[in-house]
């Protein structure tokens, strides 16, 4: 039976990372709390946009996690209520010239040797695909693996699809961890109390490293501020995941200073989305009007009808970044006990199932489902 303050395993932080790592645990049969000083997506998950990508990603250990993940989410969307709004739109890539169209190209030929769909489209079909497209773009690559789901209610769905092997305590802050006499993990002290567990998985998002600290081991997460421009409700004007090929390149940038690049998609509420920017200027939620101006002009120079769109709000998040781009997923050999599912900047949510099937088969001592080596947490350690 689960009890208030005991579990198999204890999950910290309850974004859709979290929610993903509880879920398959319950499921493969592990009593789990989950922990968070905040409400259900109080962090990074309820300020993302929601993306399931693979279109942005290159070949290598984070695609081969987007398209497990990709998977995954498909079976979910079969599990879990229509309200998470899981919508398999696919996405766009469009470039303004000859010689980005070239880019693409390339990128997208090798993403296809991983696995990826691609349909490069002439710039004579892009309006086929959307109609309301700015004129004079060169040409694009079409992703129809691409997706989106609302990201907050997909976390909330998840923790509750886990069913009675799954509580969970809200509002209560992780203040250091137990452990035994060689060093083993036993548990959590929370600000109410002790709540007692032989694992613990750090999946506090942009305080991960924070809770890493508290167990004596360092994992340099930082925070990548990006805002987001929700319009009024509209027509479907914008079919899929837009975005120029600039992006991409954003995408991997491990630049501190501000970059902006168009991303734009119809929602099935009716609001467009449109981001992204990034900086990395710690955990500042001042509103910076030079984004929102750079967000706008880049959205309406993708599509015009945009315009005269009123912007109904906008919001700052903050992706949880780590040096390399990789996130950290499965056990801290320093730390026995300790697991981390951390670190997946702006691809969180669509590498949420995959890093929990990990996280869970990890739990359960079974082979992961693809190679982890890439993602092991004690990288970034001295000689790690």
């Amino acid at each position: 039976m689960l009890t208030r303050d005991s579990a198999d395993v204890i999950v910290i932080g309850a974004g859709v990372v979290g929610a993903a790592c509880a879920y398959y645990a319950a499921r493969s049969g592990l009593r789990v709390t989950v922990l968070d000083r905040g409400p259900v997506a109080g962090g990074t998950t309820g300020a993302g946009e929601g993306n399931l990508l693979v279109s942005d990603k290159e070949p290598g250990p984070e695609l081969d996690l987007a398209l497990l993940s990709t998977r995954l989410w498909q079976d979910l969307a079969e599990e879990l209520p229509p309200e998470i709004e899981y919508e398999a739109k696919g996405g766009l890539v469009v470039a303004s010239h000859e010689e980005g169209t070239a880019a693409l190209r390339d990128f997208a030929a090798a993403q296809h040797k991983a696995g990826v769909t691609a349909e490069e489209i002439p710039a004579d079909r892009l309006h086929d695909l959307e109609p309301h497209l700015a004129p004079g773009l060169a040409g694009g690559v079409h992703y129809p693996q691409d997706a989106q789901v609302m990201p907050a209610l997909a976390a909330a769905h998840l923790l509750r699809a886990a069913g009675a092997r799954v509580r969970l305590r809200l509002g209560e802050e992780v203040t250091g961890l137990l452990t035994g006499g060689s060093g083993e993990i036993q548990g959590v002290r929370t600000n109410s109390g002790p709540v007692h567990a032989p694992y613990v998985v750090n999946a506090a998002g942009t305080w991960g490293g924070e809770v890493a600290r508290l167990a004596g081991v360092e994992l340099p997460v930082l925070p990548r501020r990006g805002f987001v421009l929700v319009t009024e409700p509209l027509p479907r004007v914008v079919r899929r995941k837009v975005y120029a090929a600039d992006y991409v390149a954003d995408v991997a940038s491990g630049s501190a200073a501000l970059q902006t690049s168009a991303v734009v998609e119809g929602t099935p509420a009716g609001p467009v989305l449109i981001g992204a920017s990034r900086e990395r200027v710690g955990f500042d939620r001042t509103l910076s009007v030079e984004v929102l101006r750079r967000l706008a002009a880049q959205a309406t120079a993708l599509f015009p009808v945009l315009a005269g769109v009123r912007v109904m709000r906008t919001y700052p998040g903050f992706r949880p970044y780590l040096p390399d781009h990789l996130p950290a997923i499965g056990a801290d050999p320093r730390v026995p006990g300790l697991l981390h599912a951390c670190g997946h900047e702006g691809a969180g949510i669509g590498l949420a199932p995959a890093t929990g099937l990990i996280v869970a088969q990890a739990l359960a001592g079974r082979e992961p489902p693809l190679d982890v080596g890439p993602f092991r947490p004690e990288r970034f350690a001295s000689g790690g």
